[in-house]
């Protein structure tokens, strides 16, 4: 097995979408940083900006919360 193919197999494994998510969800720190300078400057465009980013990251934790769930339902040990 090639380490291109472990790469990739690790993505699609369930390790691989808890670090996804964690990644995903550290970007909400970013997010919320850019909100609070927004507000306090009146700035309503980097204000708009950061909470497209933050809808982007929930929609992003969503996707892999059901690829995990659908992980969790191929497991032979769980039924």
């Amino acid at each position: 097995m090639s380490k291109l193919s472990k790469a990739k197999d690790f993505k699609k494994s369930k390790s691989g979408t808890y670090l996804s998510m964690a990644t995903t969800a550290f970007g909400a720190i970013g997010v919320t940083k850019q909100i609070k300078k927004a507000r306090a400057e009146h700035d309503t465009l980097r204000l708009l900006d950061a909470t497209v980013s933050a809808v982007a990251i929930v929609t992003g934790l969503a996707i892999l919360y059901r690829e995990l769930k659908r992980l969790g339902d191929d497991d032979v040990l769980l039924g």
